[in-house]
């Protein structure tokens, strides 16, 4: 994917997530299964970066339940930032907003390391395989050694609803020849309509991005909504 249309994927989900905050947060108001279910290994005193944090329910969770290691999240949305940063949590925590496929933006983070990573839901809005691969790598530069990354990948077109958001590429300026298989764009219709662009990371697809950056997948199930398969969960250790 050429890196002009990356930077337009990026800039739309950035537009969406500025816009829709306050609606798409209250779609997100408790924490998927899946994401409990790994979220719970997670030691009191460990030290945890959420990247793709949004409105902070990850660490609200492990507010829930003991935790009080050190957090970090970011994310892309200010917006979103803002519900998070409103938490009123019994550990220190800092919100920043950072652009994850920005050229070096690991660096920014040198200076820390990390027990566990959490990405749920972040990948799958990653535009070009190689950025992925980028990011990912950029990752396991910041975990300690022995460190676990916990990865969900959103598996929407296992639900007939969904599939019916697909709307074409030229909605957004785009064509199809722009971007990879594999890449779709979603209508919203809360609020108003927005769109997100979207990447169904197969199987195949992550266990090669793990091998990659570096990582061990060690579990991978599926879990959350319809069916309780909506999405896709895997340890990297």
């Amino acid at each position: 994917m050429e890196s002009t249309i990356a930077r337009r994927l990026i800039d739309l989900n950035r537009a969406f997530y500025q816009s829709f905050a306050a609606s798409f947060a209250e779609t997100r108001a408790r924490v998927q299964p899946g994401a409990r279910r790994l979220l719970a290994r997670i030691g009191s005193q460990t030290s945890v970066a959420d990247f793709g944090c949004g409105n902070g329910n990850a660490a609200g969770f492990l507010a829930e339940h003991s935790f009080r290691g050190v957090y970090l999240g970011l994310d892309l949305s200010d917006a979103l930032l803002d519900f998070a940063r409103a938490r009123r949590l019994p550990f220190p925590a800092r919100f920043l907003a950072a652009d994850l496929l920005a050229p070096g933006w690991d660096q920014s983070l040198a200076d820390h390391s990390f027990d566990v990573i959490l990405l749920f839901a972040v990948v799958h809005h990653l535009p070009g395989r190689d950025a992925r691969a980028a990011f990912l790598r950029g990752c396991r530069r910041l975990l300690l050694p022995g460190g676990t990354l916990f990865l969900s990948t959103w598996q929407f077109p296992r639900s007939e609803k969904l599939r019916a958001r697909v709307v074409p590429w030229e909605d957004a300026g785009f064509v199809e020849a722009d971007v990879d298989a594999g890449d779709y764009l979603l209508d919203w219709r809360r609020e108003g309509r927005g769109l997100r662009y979207v990447h169904v990371v197969d199987e195949a697809e992550r266990r090669a991005l793990a091998d990659e950056s570096g990582f061990t997948e060690t579990e991978a199930f599926a879990s959350d909504g319809e069916g309780g398969r909506l999405a896709d969960y895997a340890v990297w250790m």
